[in-house]
């Protein structure tokens, strides 16, 4: 029974392939255990979503939407479109929006799921894409703007990246914030969120599809679970987003927790806008799947304070060694040779000014190499002192195995880093700037990663550039693994207003098995 089906399974993917459905899901592990026989061809079809970025009457958003050339031509020859659209918006049964940062508007998940849902004023498509290679950009001012949902498909499908920008001048949620807009799921992981009375978190949860989604969200903290009933059964329309304050799920405010989405049907993409009402507000993206070693790269060279927050969600307890990849090598942080986490229990640790004027990334890896529990985690990072103050986030990321990409640079502000934390396997990464926006000549340049250290790097930018460019970032054959993020710096004033997004491999292409290949090898 075992091997007709998957002999069945396999002939589906090889059909999903030749018909056109083949799309970006499922991990792309490399390589390593494809079965023989096996093609890898570019993605034909994927979704990203983009929640809805500020209430704030001067905050204005940017996004930039870029698909890397190199893909082959769909089955019907066509180069495909890549474009999103409005969502709706679902209200509270008070009639404000959840997720605009209105205090003591939040009526919780009930009353939002319960809510009407309100249909976006223009249904134009936004930053609609027409060539892979050069990024296309557009902004809006209007504190109503809406989430956003779209697709990619043929050439533009493989790696289609979105990045959305929001600068805010003043006001609680003043700073930079962004966002590379997320694919759907159905299981998200926020390690960093707070229902802290100084802190405002909103999870923004947005249905792609023509069917409702059915959501629960579970917030973790030093003791355990810590929302009730409140966080079940959160119904999200089609189309349509869903913004949770997440201090109305409990009762007990709680400054370092974890959250976990899980969409019990259909399925959801999901950010967290964290607004502090002293250190600005930005955007949390959901953390690399929990495993049991985790990299977070991208820590800024002067970073004033970094604090990280981990959880062991599995039924095992994790010990953990902890390391500071630094241009030179790896190091370990003073009193903090390594860490315990308890199952099902947010840890939070105080790592002060750990880069003392030097990048690094973070690695965590189990102390005992045997053992397998997984970890999530992510950091937050201050830059700034006073008043001057301004916060980010950086979530455990995957690694980038075949390419990642990094949408919405200008002619400065932006820093790449890229990390080898393995000692001994060093890794070399091309890296390509792309034609700008407004025009520009791509130039690619290529980066050399000691293993065990790490490497922050002003990228190259495209000769003659005019507006907005991508980075696209891919190891070489016979590198060793390697992680990256981009950091975009725009100063506001005397406020180091910042931002970071970590690089996650694209997954921009699928092994996908000859027809009729028989798959059961893969279950002996």
């Amino acid at each position: 029974m075992k091997r007709t089906m998957m002999s069945l399974i396999g002939v589906a993917v090889a059909l999903a392939a030749v018909t056109g459905v083949a799309a970006v899901a499922a991990p792309d592990t490399g390589d390593r255990d494809a079965p023989r026989g096996s093609s890898r061809l570019p993605v034909q079809r994927s979704a990203l979503l983009c929640p809805a970025p500020t209430s704030s009457e001067v905050g204005e958003t940017a996004y930039t939407a870029f698909a890397p050339k190199g893909a082959a031509a769909g089955a019907d020859g066509k180069k495909g479109t890549a474009e999103l659209r409005p969502a709706g918006t679902v209200r509270d049964a008070g009639g404000a929006t959840g997720g605009k940062g209105k205090k003591g508007k939040g009526k919780g998940a009930a009353d939002s799921a319960a809510g009407q849902t309100v249909a976006p004023r223009d249904t134009k498509p936004v930053v609609p894409l027409q060539e892979a290679g050069k990024p296309v950009t557009t902004t809006t001012d209007s504190p109503d703007a809406p989430a956003l949902v779209g697709a990619a498909d043929g050439t533009l499908a493989p790696g289609w990246t979105v990045q959305q920008t929001t600068s805010v001048a003043a006001g609680a949620g003043r700073g930079l914030l962004g966002l590379s807009c997320t694919t759907p799921d159905t299981t998200f992981w926020f390690p960093g969120v707070s229902t802290a009375t100084d802190r405002q978190d909103y999870v923004h949860l947005t249905n792609p599809d023509a069917t409702p989604a059915v959501v629960d969200l579970e917030l973790r903290g030093k003791d355990g679970s810590l929302a009730g009933s409140a966080g079940e059964d959160i119904s999200v329309p089609p189309h349509a987003t869903v913004p949770v304050l997440l201090s109305t799920l409990t009762s007990a405010p709680t400054t370092n927790a974890s959250l976990h989405v899980v969409a019990r049907e259909g399925r959801v993409g999901a950010a967290v806008q964290a607004s502090d009402s002293k250190l600005g507000s930005d955007w949390l993206p959901p953390a690399a799947d929990p495993s049991p070693s985790v990299v977070l790269p991208g820590i800024p060279k002067d970073a004033t304070s970094v604090r990280l927050v981990a959880l062991a969600p599995g039924e095992s307890d994790a010990d953990l060694k902890v390391q500071l990849a630094t241009p030179t090598g790896l190091i370990t942080p003073a009193g903090l040779e390594t860490l315990h986490l308890k199952s099902g229990m947010t840890t939070a640790v105080d790592l002060k000014d750990l880069t003392k004027g030097e990048a690094g990334s973070l690695v965590l890896t189990p102390s005992d190499k045997d053992a397998k529990a997984p970890v999530t985690a992510a950091l937050r990072v201050t830059r700034g002192k006073g008043a001057k103050q301004e916060m980010a986030f950086i979530p455990a990321t995957r690694p980038v195995e075949k390419r990642a990409t990094a949408a919405d640079n200008r002619d400065r502000g932006s820093t790449l880093s890229l990390v080898a934390p393995e000692k001994g396997k060093d890794a070399k990464v091309k890296v390509t700037a792309s034609a700008g926006s407004g025009g520009g000549t791509p130039v690619t340049k290529t980066y050399t990663v000691k293993g065990g250290t790490s490497l922050d790097a002003e990228p190259p930018r495209p000769s003659g550039l005019k507006g907005t460019y991508a980075l696209t970032v891919e190891p070489e054959p016979g590198s060793g693994p390697v992680y990256a993020a981009r950091m975009l710096a725009r100063p506001q004033g005397g406020l180091p207003a910042f931002t970071v997004q970590p690089l996650p491999d694209d997954r921009g292409s699928v092994l996908v098995p000859t027809a009729g290949q028989d798959l059961s090898v893969l279950t002996n």
